[in-house]
């Protein structure tokens, strides 16, 4: 069985990448592929004894069909004490977009650029990891245009801080190490956390790119109790789907600032799917990544689809089928 995926809320978005801005030389120049996007990352399958490991190279499914390997990625993460740990596959994520990936190299954190196949390390401090650090439990979360990206070093006792890099400006920011990145609004500028209280109760804070606080509010149970959830570009409207016991989902919409939540937006999905990750688009519409299939079977499609926002108005998009013979794959924007 594929490990747990946990719960993921990272934004999807139409937006692309037309230029790699970052400054300083290129790590590495590889083979240049077409202007072609991810539909997901994976790393394949082997048994061993009684339970199954990640094995060889991470790899890239394009949507035209084509397969890359990222033979630069590193498979497996080391320990604090220097340890290979080859039953974990090393962290990596896709942008919302499919054009920018974000990876270990040589214990040095970097993002390429699919379409031209440069590879850039993270802006200044953002690149290494601190002393102690547990390449495990690294992890990172894009912005849709891969554009910026939140590092998260996931130690237990919250010591380390997570940063913010920016890779157009090369500047990194620093967030309490007590925030869960939930995603960033479509263009970037905000970043949307979440925290347990002492009472608790759940928190929504919103950051800029520079780490500054723009919002805060202990959320209302309706948003704190379902996922996904999406924050728009206004850095204060959040979009949530609830599933509710009729199994019916239904879309409802959150203001930090007045602490309003919306009547409820029913829409409806084909028996078996059901929305995974979720992003506002242009025009007020919302993208959903939709799975269908569970338990050992694992998922066996993935569907894209927006939906209105005020009609609940849905329309397929895109889908695709991700390998059965992988041992943990990450979709677009997860």
């Amino acid at each position: 069985m594929n490990p747990p995926r946990g719960t993921a809320a990272l934004l999807t978005a139409v937006t692309a990448v037309t230029s790699f801005l970052i400054a300083g030389p290129a790590d590495a120049k590889t083979e240049a592929v077409s202007a072609d996007s991810v539909d997901y990352a994976w790393i394949k399958s082997c048994p061993k004894k009684d339970y199954t490991v990640p094995c060889g190279k991470w790899k890239l499914a394009m949507r035209s069909g084509k397969t890359i390997t990222l033979t630069d990625a590193q498979s497996f993460p080391r320990r604090p004490g220097g340890k290979v740990d080859k039953d974990l596959g090393a962290p990596l994520r896709v942008s919302g977009d499919g054009r920018i990936v974000s990876y270990l190299k040589n214990g040095r954190l970097v993002v390429r650029d699919v379409s031209s196949g440069e590879v850039r390390p993270l802006p200044g401090r953002a690149a290494t990891l601190p002393r102690g650090a547990d390449e495990g439990e690294v992890s990172t979360a894009l912005s849709p245009d891969g554009s910026v990206v939140a590092v998260d070093y996931g130690d237990a006792n919250d010591r380390l801080p997570s940063l913010i890099a920016d890779l157009r400006t090369g500047k990194v920011a620093t967030l309490s190490a007590r925030e869960d990145v939930a995603g960033f609004s479509p263009d970037g500028e905000h970043l949307l956390t979440t925290r347990q209280t002492a009472d608790n109760t759940t928190e929504f804070s919103v950051f800029g790119k520079d780490g500054r606080r723009t919002a805060r509010r202990v959320v209302p149970q309706i948003v704190a109790n379902n996922a996904p959830f999406a924050l728009a570009d206004d850095g204060t409207t959040v979009a949530v789907v609830v599933g509710g016991d009729s199994g019916k989902p239904r879309l409802h919409t959150y203001d930090l600032t007045s602490d309003a939540v919306s009547g409820a937006v029913r829409f409806s999905l084909p028996k078996g799917e059901e929305v995974q990750l979720l992003g506002w688009g242009p025009a007020g519409a919302l993208t959903m990544w939709n799975y269908v299939g569970n338990g050992d079977a694992g998922t066996v499609l993935v569907v894209k689809r927006t939906v209105d926002a005020e009609t609940g108005v849905t329309r397929r998009l895109h889908s695709f089928k991700p390998r059965r013979d992988s041992w943990i794959w990450w979709a677009s924007g997860e």
